[in-house]
């Protein structure tokens, strides 16, 4: 890979701009969301007040629910690469998922990292490279449409009781891109491999990397990904993880509130946190850090959760679903570096035996998927 000093002025002209653009919209919209929390000091002293007096059944079911989220996202991927013909246990796709998770909501650029640590995780399960990357992003948009079938539902719900207030539109329009983006994923692969071709050719344009691109790498991911077989059943399949996998997430917020022995806003609960995790997941801040806590308070709050209470149920949920993840994911991280390593040596030790030469394991070696 092209090293950065290696790019043209204008290329790394841009990249300064877009990182300095990122971080201070993300400051901003982060700041703008602590103030509307900070700025109800009476509530947050309540909240302290009532996070001082768990329920300790209520938070460890919701400690575990959010466990089996991200099982259920696991499964996710398990399925779409089951479907290119790479077969690993669900306790694998797992500990991917739980490091994956800690890199990006901890480091700048987070997802971006933590994409390619999922990559090269993949890859080390027996995926191809271009199988490796078509499931990264079938997940990614498959998890939008679960996301945006939950917010759909709390539209549905929260428009019966005249309570939707302008939210259905946006989600509408989010529904529709999100399913045209899957449709495209599973039943369009060509159209998939003319986009990264094209993305190829800019790439190359703007930065000069990769040196060498054209019709071989192209027809390289075009074999690689007529090898994928999704039938109905499949896609439904995977649809339903990604479901499970948003509802568990929810389900964590409910018991959160059942935690601190407050009632459930249930009125407008689905369509509450579906807009502020669609708000969330946009690429600003590490983990919607602010982003979360913000929008999901105020909008539980106008569907008629109590001001103390909800965001005293709001903290905790953060604390298991964020800070308390957090640690269980670096330190998964810790040990699927330490694992692959000894493969590594054990791979090259019995290479060297064999009198064979030893394969390069650089290229896969997840120390080097962290910045030093």
């Amino acid at each position: 890979m092209e090293r950065p000093s290696e790019l043209s002025p204008l290329a790394l002209r841009r990249k300064r701009i877009w990182r300095v653009i990122r971080y201070v919209v993300g400051i901003a919209l982060g700041g703008v969301a602590l103030w509307a929390v900070s700025s109800r000091r009476g509530e947050l002293a309540g909240a302290s007040a009532e996070l001082s007096h768990l329920d300790a059944g209520w938070l460890s079911v919701a400690t575990a629910v959010e466990a089996l989220s991200l099982v259920a996202f696991a499964r996710m991927e398990q399925r779409l690469l089951r479907c290119g013909g790479t077969r690993a246990g669900v306790g694998r796709f797992t500990a991917i998922s739980f490091a994956a998770g800690a890199i990006a909501s901890s480091l700048p650029a987070g997802p971006v990292v933590a994409s390619a640590f999922g990559f090269r995780q993949f890859r080390r399960l027996g995926a191809s490279d271009a199988l490796a990357g078509w499931a990264l992003l079938a997940t990614l948009t498959f998890s939008a449409l679960g996301l945006a079938l939950l917010a759909t539902a709390g539209v549905v719900v929260a428009e019966r009781q005249g309570s939707a207030f302008d939210l259905i539109g946006v989600i509408a329009a989010i529904l529709v891109v999100a399913i045209a983006a899957v449709a495209a994923i599973v039943y369009q692969r060509r159209a998939f491999v003319r986009l990264v071709h094209w993305g190829l050719k800019v790439s190359q344009r703007l930065t000069g990397f990769p040196r060498q691109t054209g019709d071989n790498v192209v027809s390289s991911i075009a074999q690689s990904l007529s090898e994928v077989r999704l039938s109905l059943r499949d896609v439904l399949d995977v649809l339903g993880w990604s479901v499970a996998n948003w509802a568990l997430d929810c389900a964590c917020l409910v018991f959160a509130y059942l935690a601190v022995g407050a009632s459930v806003p249930w009125r407008g609960l689905l369509l509450a946190y579906g807009a502020g995790q669609l708000a969330a997941n946009l690429p600003i801040t590490p983990g919607g850090l602010g982003v979360v806590e913000g929008s999901l308070v105020i909008a539980l709050v106008a569907y008629g959760g109590g001001q103390v209470s909800t965001v005293a149920a709001v903290l905790l949920y953060r604390i298991v679903s964020f800070w308390g993840y957090l640690p269980v994911g670096w330190l998964v991280w810790a040990g699927l570096t330490w694992r692959n390593r000894r493969a590594d040596q054990l791979a090259v030790s019995v290479a060297e035996a064999s009198g064979l030469r030893a394969v390069p394991v650089r290229a896969v070696d997840p120390s080097s998927e962290l910045p030093a």
